[in-house]
C-alpha cells in the first residue's frame, strides 16, 4: 500500500467534487508535468503537476489521471510508467500499473504506453474532454480537433479551501522554513556571501526531508531592492541589510517567508525607520485578514500605513489620499517604493490558485475559513533607480517582511509566527551561532 499524505477517502471526495460538475458524457484527463532538460541528458528535478497531486497523490512522471462515466457511476484510472527492468536499474523501481491500481485512490491503472488506444476506444466526435493542454504532447495529439474544456477553474474553487490535514502539512512546512530562517540569521556575519546564506537555508530544507518551493532569494545591500533577485552571488558588506525570501514544500504544500536583517547585527537609524514602517504595515495587513473581508482589504491596510509613513519620513510631500492615488486607486506615488501586491494564496503552489491578485474587480474574492495566504509588504530604495529620485538617507535599503496566514472564523492565524521579526529579537539573533 502506498504511503500517501491523505486518506483515500479524502482524495475520493476531491474527485467527487470535480465530477459533480462534469457531464456524464464527458471525459476527464489530467496529465502531469513534462520532464524538463537542464543540459544534454541531465533533467531538472521532477515535480508533479499540482492538480494530479491534489486529485490522487500521484507524484511520478509520464502519467495521466482519467475519469469517465460508465452509465452508472464515474470510474477513475491512472496511466503510469510501466515496469521496465532496464530503466529501473538506472532510475529506481517503478510502481507500475499493478501497484498504482492497488495503492492509489483510483479504480484501475494502465501503462502510459496504452494511453492512445484506451482513449480512442472511449471518445467520440461529440465527447467533451476536460483536460489541461500543453503538458503532454502525446495526449494533445490524440485530442487534436476534439472539443476540450479546462477543468482547472472547477478544481481551483476547492483547492483554495484547505482541509484540516492540508493545514497540518502547511504548518509543518512553515515550521521547517522558520527554523531555516532562524539558523541563517544566527549564522550571518559581515562579509558572508549571499550563496552561503542560501546554502544554510536550503541545506536545512533537505536535512528536514523537504525541498525548496521556489529558488531562494538572498539579496544583500542594493540587491534587496530587486523583487525577484536570483543571482545570490555577492558578498554582503558590513552595514548592509540582507533580504531573504525562502520557503519549502512538505508533500507538495508550500511555505513562503521573508525576513530582512542587518548582517552586523545592528540596524542603522535609516534602516530601522524603514523596517519599523514595513513591520507596522505587515501587522495591519495581517489584522485585515478577517473571514468575510474582500481580498484587497489587506492591501488597503498595508498601503494606508506605508503611505502615511512615507509622508512622516518626508519621502513624500503630499496628503495620504494623494500618496495612495486619485480615487483610492492605490497607484499613487507611494507605489514608487512598494511595487507589488500585499500577498497571494498559498498551497500546492507558492502562488496558489483561486484568484486574489492586484487589480481584481470588486476587491477580489472574499476571505473564507480554510484559506491560506501570505502578507508581504515591502519598501525598496534602489540606488540604481534612474526613473525616480531616491532619498540619499535611504538609498540602497530594501525591506520586506512576509508571513503565512490561515483564515479562521476566530481571526487570522499566523503559521509562521515563530519566525522572529521584532527588531530586538533579530538584533539579538544575528551571528549568535558563531
Amino acid at each position: 500500500m502506498a504511503s500517501l499524505p491523505f486518506t483515500h477517502e479524502e482524495y475520493r471526495k476531491r474527485q467527487a467534487r470535480l465530477l459533480e460538475l462534469i457531464p456524464t458524457d464527458g471525459l476527464v484527463l489530467i496529465p502531469t508535468n513534462p520532464l524538463a532538460i537542464r543540459s544534454n541528458d541531465v533533467s531538472y528535478p521532477f515535480r508533479a503537476n499540482s492538480y494530479l497531486l491534489y486529485l490522487c497523490g500521484w507524484a511520478d512522471p509520464e502519467s495521466v489521471f482519467m475519469a469517465r462515466h460508465n452509465g452508472d457511476s464515474w470510474i477513475t484510472a491512472l496511466f503510469v510508467q510501466p515496469r521496465d527492468t532496464k530503466a529501473e536499474i538506472w532510475e529506481g523501481v517503478r510502481v507500475g500499473a499493478e501497484g498504482a491500481s492497488t495503492g492509489w485512490p483510483v479504480d484501475s491503472a494502465y501503462s502510459i504506453t496504452d494511453l492512445d488506444k484506451e482513449i480512442r476506444e472511449i471518445i467520440t466526435d461529440d465527447t467533451e474532454i476536460f483536460t489541461i493542454l500543453g503538458l503532454n504532447t502525446d495526449l494533445d495529439s490524440v485530442l487534436e480537433g476534439l472539443k476540450t474544456s479546462d477543468p482547472r477553474k472547477i478544481i481551483d474553487s476547492h483547492r483554495r479551501l484547505k482541509s484540516k490535514r492540508e493545514v497540518e502539512l502547511m504548518q509543518e512546512s512553515a515550521a521547517i522554513a522558520t527554523a531555516a530562517h532562524i539558523l541563517a540569521i544566527k549564522s550571518t556575519f559581515p562579509g558572508i556571501g549571499e550563496w552561503q546564506i542560501q546554502a544554510i537555508i536550503e541545506g536545512h530544507f533537505a536535512h528536514s526531508h523537504s525541498q525548496w518551493s521556489y529558488p531562494s532569494i538572498v539579496g544583500g545591500g542594493d540587491n534587496a531592492t530587486i523583487l525577484h533577485y536570483k543571482s545570490n552571488d555577492r558578498v554582503i558588506n558590513d552595514g548592509d541589510l540582507v533580504l531573504v525570501d525562502a520557503g519549502c514544500e512538505v508533500e507538495g504544500y508550500a511555505s513562503d517567508i521573508t525576513r530582512t536583517w542587518p548582517v552586523n547585527g545592528k540596524f542603522t537609524e535609516p534602516q530601522r525607520e524603514i523596517y519599523e514602517l514595513v513591520l507596522k504595515a505587515e501587522l495591519a495587513g495581517i489584522e485585515a485578514c478577517q473571514a468575510g473581508s474582500v481580498w484587497h482589504s489587506m492591501h488597503r491596510a498595508t498601503s494606508a500605513v506605508l503611505a502615511q509613513g512615507l509622508i512622516d519620513l518626508e519621502i513624500l510631500d503630499c496628503s495620504v489620499e494623494e500618496a495612495i492615488g486619485d480615487g483610492g486607486d492605490f497607484n499613487g506615488p507611494y507605489r514608487n517604493f512598494f511595487m507589488h501586491g500585499t500577498g497571494h494564496f498559498l498551497g500546492l503552489d507558492v502562488h496558489d490558485v483561486g484568484g486574489g491578485r492586484q487589480g481584481d474587480e470588486d476587491g477580489g474574492p472574499k476571505l473564507q475559513p480554510g484559506m491560506v495566504l501570505t502578507v508581504e509588504p515591502g519598501l525598496y530604495f534602489g540606488s540604481w533607480r534612474a526613473d525616480i529620485e531616491i532619498p540619499e538617507r535611504y538609498s540602497g535599503i530594501g525591506v520586506r517582511i512576509e508571513d503565512d496566514v490561515l483564515i479562521t472564523d476566530e481571526g487570522p492565524v499566523v503559521l509562521t509566527a515563530k519566525c522572529p521579526k521584532a527588531i530586538d529579537e533579530i538584533e539579538a539573533l544575528v551571528g549568535s551561532a558563531r
